[in-house]
């Protein structure tokens, strides 16, 4: 393993209050690193504290108690804008609620990203497109919101809108909920050959047996610690 990780947490505890103020301990004291270029799966039983995970690394939420660096940054020492900032330059996200912004259309909602980069027009709109080409996203929709498509559509819109920027690290929660398995074959062979073209790093968290069949590494969370850990040729 490399001196300096991609993903390195350490002692992640995460305490949650549930509508009876009573503790919801999602997190138990995990330590967790990734390498960068890795293309891993981390699954589990529901609650077992898969998507907790995600969000802590992805820095959508702060730690109980532990440590998180991603790219050499302590995310714990970022300001509100500090975060964002990181996201934007460094991390791809991939939701299993899509997220996308409901008076962009299709297209816009692809290029936000680069978009707050300052990337040209010009060359935002060619690489949507090209992502929309691979992922099957046909032009017609390109100019629709996101309540004029379907569920598996605004997926493919979401994916795109990870993988036009070609971030460091993508995190993808449930990233085939919403396709059928033809579609979501498709879109993990493309995350595959991208990770292995260019080395972007891919983090997802599932419950879909054609992700874990994919994955290079395989974490098992239970309880909310790590149950196994196995890394496959």
């Amino acid at each position: 393993m490399s001196e300096q990780p991609l993903v390195h947490a350490t002692n992640l505890v995460k305490v949650y209050q549930d509508g009876s103020y009573v503790p919801v301990r999602a997190l138990g004291g995990v330590d967790f690193r990734v390498e960068a270029g890795e293309f891993t799966a981390i699954a589990g039983p529901s609650g077992s504290g898969k998507t907790t995970l995600l969000n802590l690394i992805g820095s959508l939420d702060a730690p109980t108690e532990g440590r998180i660096e991603v790219a050499g940054q302590d995310l714990s020492l970022l300001t509100r804008k500090g975060r964002a900032d990181f996201r934007l330059n460094n991390l791809g996200f991939i939701f299993q609620s899509h997220n996308l912004i409901p008076v962009l259309t299709a297209a816009e909602n692809a290029e936000f990203s680069l978009l707050l980069q300052g990337v040209p027009t010009g060359e935002r709109r060619r690489r949507v497109l090209s992502e929309f080409a691979d992922l099957g996203i046909e032009e017609g929709l390109t100019r629709r919101r996101p309540a004029k498509l379907s569920g598996g559509q605004q997926q493919r819109v979401a994916i795109a809108r990870a993988l036009v920027s070609r971030p460091k690290l993508i995190l993808a929660d449930e990233p085939t909920a919403s396709l059928d398995s033809k579609t979501g074959a498709r879109l993990l062979d493309k995350m595959r050959d991208l990770n292995e073209r260019t080395g972007i790093t891919f983090l997802f968290s599932t419950h879909d047996p054609m992700v874990i069949d994919r994955a290079r590494r395989l974490v098992v969370l239970r309880d909310g610690l790590i149950a196994s850990d196995e890394t496959r040729n």
